[in-house]
Formats: structure tokens, sequence, C-alpha cells
């Protein structure tokens, strides 16, 4: 046997700043910014969404500095896998990377569906023939075929190695910057101010509707430390970006808000299915600048489903190293050293999902935001611990006031928690939302009970 059938396989380490950057960037803005504005301007008004999503971002930023600090100090994939077993122990660090991942393939599934909707806006005459109603949402061939296309496309790609996925995230997220300035500098130029009133929406508590779907909104900084290493530069460089990435989504996601707010009325808002692409239609006064629109927010799902198709198959090989899932998930191309069984199989997730219409947009948002806060309250408790019991460990990037950081990003993460819970007036519903989260909980249960007989026998 030679040398090289006997050593494990390995990533191959290509990312540099620009891809880096544009991976997380474009997991992050995906395409809630096009397809959800107007009902956030809706449920709480344009002064109240900026207030959400300045109080989410928040909460985010300090949760990233956290994430900054581990992924420097630990490069590995699987990021948070790794943090959280070396801090709290096998369990947890389970119970983490299982809701993470519930997080990651509830997007690729979100954009399976969505993208239909926006290809629908450029080409009305996609549609082919109703196959069945799904919980009052028509499912069509037409947005079958399509989301199920696209999905096979995603997985090929990403099978072909990150470098493929990085310069297919690196062009779009561009196209999707193009299509957001031509929206905000037509608000600059032609917004009127009259048309973000009310400021804030009747009642206020819309504001915390809109809050806790920020956490969904935002996920995606964390693919930097699930892809670390495929990422060629220096640990404490991975930090910088990561926040730099945070800073540019939440200023992203602020500026679409305000921009929209100024081009529509409120009535118009609440009317639209597509306030970004009308508000950039009605302020240029063109039909083609509503298209651009639509075209960056259909770059927007290219990219938030690259992006988490890359950091869902490399939480799985983390966990299939970890003996946690079935080895098959740790196997990678021999060719394109990519964990091509776990992309393959959130790739066959993702054409399914066409399959339950557009009924499920909503509770994929909500759940999956559900499950992104869960693991971020695990990666802040873990910073803490590991400042603590090691506090001599080699940290690249290092926060200062380390524990003003860590407990207040373990405080807002509880706070946001606590908005999905049943005596909050966003809650998560039941049974469609809370029911995903139980059977998905009990499914890590099963694999965990696995784990630990395995781990008792070899012992």
């Amino acid at each position: 046997m030679s040398e090289s059938e006997t050593k494990p396989a390995k990533f191959a380490k290509v990312l540099k700043s620009r891809e880096v950057v544009a991976l997380a960037f474009g997991a992050m803005i995906g395409w809630s910014w096009v397809l959800m504005t107007g009902v956030w301007l809706t449920d709480a008004g344009s002064l109240g969404t900026l207030i959400a999503f300045s109080i989410g971002g928040f909460a985010i930023a300090l949760i990233g500095l956290t994430y900054s600090e581990l992924a420097s100090a630990m490069p590995k994939a699987g990021g948070e896998h790794i943090y959280t077993k070396r801090a709290l122990g096998d369990r947890w660090s389970f119970a983490c990377t299982w809701a993470l991942l519930f997080a990651y393939v509830n997007v690729c599934l979100f954009e399976a569906v969505a993208l239909p909707s926006a290809v629908e806006y450029l080409f009305p005459n996609i549609r082919l023939g109703t196959l069945w109603t799904f919980l009052g949402s028509d499912v069509d061939l037409g947005f079958v075929l399509i989301g199920a296309g696209a999905a096979a496309l995603v997985t090929w790609i990403n099978i072909l190695g990150i470098r493929t996925a990085a310069v297919l995230q690196t062009v779009v997220t561009g196209i999707i910057v193009a299509s957001g300035l031509l929206l905000i500098s037509g608000a600059v130029v032609f917004g009127d101010i009259e048309n973000a009133k009310p400021f804030l929406a009747t009642p206020a508590t819309g504001i915390i509707t809109v809050l806790i779907m920020v956490p969904a909104l935002l996920v995606g900084f964390d693919v930097i430390p699930q892809s670390a290493e495929e990422i060629d530069l220096p640990p404490n460089k991975i930090g910088r970006l990561l926040v730099i990435s945070v800073a540019c989504a939440v200023a992203w996601y602020v500026l679409i808000a305000f921009a929209v707010g100024l081009g529509l009325t409120a009535e118009q808002q609440a009317t639209s299915t597509m306030a970004t692409a009308d508000a950039a239609k009605a302020l240029w006064q063109q039909p083609w600048a509503g298209a651009l629109l639509v075209l960056g927010g259909i770059g927007g799902i290219m990219t938030s489903w690259n992006a988490f198709v890359v950091g869902g198959s490399r939480v799985l090989y983390a966990l299939a190293e970890s003996n946690h899932v079935p080895k098959i998930f740790s196997r990678l191309h021999p060719t394109y050293k990519t964990p091509y069984i776990g992309i393959a199989a959130i790739g066959l997730l993702s054409m399914i999902a066409p399959l339950f219409g557009k009924t499920i947009l909503v509770w994929l948002i909500n759940s999956g935001s559900f499950a992104t806060t869960v693991a971020f309250l695990f990666v802040a408790i873990s910073f803490l611990v590991l400042r603590r019991t090691e506090p001599d460990m080699p940290r690249p990037f290092k926060v200062s006031h380390p524990r003003l950081v860590g407990y207040g990003a373990v405080t807002l993460s509880v706070g946001l928690l606590a908005a999905f819970m049943p005596w909050s007036n966003s809650a998560l519903q039941w049974p469609e939302e809370w029911l995903t989260i139980v059977v998905w909980a009990c499914l890590g249960g099963l694999l965990l009970v696995r784990y630990e007989m395995r781990q008792s026998s070899n012992a």
C-alpha cells in the first residue's frame, strides 16, 4: 500500500481573505432582504425594524467576538463542535452541534422553496400546473423542477471543491451588492421620509416579532470556523474577518430596510409580495430596477445556499469524526477533498423541500432561528469556560474585556431564546414549528444513546 493511501485525506487550504468574507457575507444576506422586508416594516414600523436589527445585530456581534477568539485558537473543521467538546464535554458538544446542523439544513431547505418565487417575479410563466395542495399552499410542478434543479446544481458545485464554491460566491456577491446599492442610492435621491411613517407599528411588540428572526438572518458568519481547515490565512486574521463580515451584514439589512421604508408607503409595504423590488421600481420609476433587485435576491439565495451546504457538510464531517453520526459522513472525495457524502445528503433534502410548498418558509426561518440561538449560547458559555480553565491557551485573536463580552453574549442569547417561548408574543407556533424541533431533538437523542452505548462497549 502506498504512503498516500495510508494517510487520511485532508482538506485543501485554498481560501483567501476575499473568498472568506464573500462566503460569510453571502451566507448572512440570503434572500430574506428581498422577500421579508415588507413584513418587517409592517410588523415593527421603519424605526422599529431598525431597533430590532440593531439589538439583534449587537447580540450577534458579541457572539461573533467569542467565535473569533475560538476560531483563531482552534482552526479546525466543525467549529462549534470542537470548541464545545473541549470546554463542555461530549454531550453538550453534541447538543450544540446537532442544533446547528438543524439550522444549517433549514436554511438550505428554505432556499430551495424560496428560489422559484424569485424566478417567477422575472419570468411569470414558469408555472406548469398544480400537483397538490399542502397546508393551504399549491405545489406547482414548475416550482418543484426549479427548486430541485437548483439544489442539484449547488450540490454538484460543492462536491467539485470549495475553490469552485468560493469563486461562485465571490462573483454572485458582487451582483448582490450592486443591486442593493441601486436601491439605497435611489432612496437617498428620491425617497420620501413621509413614507417611513408610522415609525413604530402598533403594537410595539412587533419589534420582538422581527427581533426573533435576526439570529436566523445573521447565521452564516460561523461558516468561517466551519471551513477553518480550508482557509489559507494566519489564525488571527480569521478572527478579524469574522467580525468584519458580521458588521457588513448588519449594515446591509439596516440600509435595505431604511431604503424600502423611504420608497414605499405603509400601505404599499403591507400589500407588496416583494417590497424591496417594488421599492426599487418605485424609486427609479423603471421596471428594470425592480428586476435587478430580484436578480440580486436570486444571487442571495445562491450565496446563502452555497455557504450553508459548505457549513452543514463540515458540521456532519465533525460529528462523524467524533463517531456521533455514521462514519461515512467523514469521507473526503479523493480528488476534490470535499465531504461529498454530507454534501449529497443535504442536497437530497433540498431537492425534496419544494414538494411541500411555500407554507413552510416562515416555519423554517423561526425554528432555524431558535436552533441557531441555542448553538450561539453554547459557544458563548464555552468561551467563558475555556478562559477560566485554559487561560494559557494560544489565542492569536484575543478579545479584550472577555468577561464583558462573554457574559454579554450569554445574557443576550438567553434573552433571544426567551422570545421563542410560549409566554412571549412572538412564541414559536404549535404544532408546526415546535414539532419540527421536537422531532429533530428526538433523532439527536437516539444518536447520542447510540454513541454512548458504543463508547461503553469499547471501554
